[in-house]
């Protein structure tokens, strides 16, 4: 039986939402297997009710993990997973070897915002709001090219942002929301999907709303955070 550590009462929590642009084009890959003759070597997921493009939370989750432990670290390699410090453990969740630690964090799938749809349904977009950029492999030894076509959701679009911390210790709401900025502003000086060294997958973030459920809490400050260290440009 896996134990379960670190577990404390829930004194409330706090319900953030902002508005993620894309800056270049996002390309986060669907399963092609079963893909019709003449259709795009390498699509974008989609909601499978609106067919509109989403951010999975599981990839928005990932991704932030991934570059807050590599920020972290102590050694010149990543570490486990499971070897994760104190704070990314309790914020994105852990079963590691002293236990498992349930996560504080609770993502959300990310849907185009309305003004997004509108923009761009109306548009003569290569796909239903969707861009196709052609990629070619270079073989270097002969020259020869390998063409695909990647499918990525354009620039400018914009996407409904929310996430839910769970207040198991109000004396570690500060560092815990330190630690979520910092992520915030890494992804941001980074890229979210595939194929971000050529460029894709630059976003910001914007319009940081924070509320409180069920605890008595200034959120301004945190608000305040979130606006001053994630929207810097860059």
């Amino acid at each position: 039986m896996m134990n379960i550590q670190g577990q404390k009462q829930l004194q409330g929590k706090l319900f953030i939402t902002a508005n993620l642009k894309l800056i270049t084009g996002m390309h986060i890959g669907a399963n092609s297997d079963f893909a019709p003759i003449g259709a795009v070597d390498s699509p974008f997921i989609r909601d499978c009710l609106t067919h509109e493009p989403i951010i999975p939370g599981s990839s928005l989750k990932g991704k932030l993990r991934t570059l807050l432990a590599k920020s972290r670290c102590k050694n010149l390699i990543l570490n486990n997973i499971d070897d994760d410090d104190e704070v990314i453990s309790r914020l994105f969740g852990s079963a590691g070897k002293k236990g498992a630690c349930f996560a504080r964090l609770q993502f959300f799938d990310l849907f185009l915002t309305r003004k997004s749809v509108e923009v761009f349904k109306n548009l003569d977009t290569d796909t239903y709001i969707g861009e196709i950029k052609w990629e070619n492999t270079i073989a270097r030894l002969t020259g020869s090219a390998n063409p695909r076509q990647i499918e990525r959701v354009p620039a400018g679009a914009e996407f409904e942002f929310k996430l839910v911390y769970n207040i198991e210790d109000e004396e570690q709401i500060d560092e815990d929301m330190k630690i979520l900025a910092q992520g915030f502003q890494l992804l941001q000086m980074d890229y979210l999907g595939g194929h971000g060294s050529r460029g894709y997958g630059r976003v910001k973030f914007s319009d940081f709303k924070v509320k409180a459920i069920n605890k008595k809490i200034d959120i301004n400050k945190y608000e305040c955070d979130f606006k001053g260290n994630v929207n810097n440009e860059i």
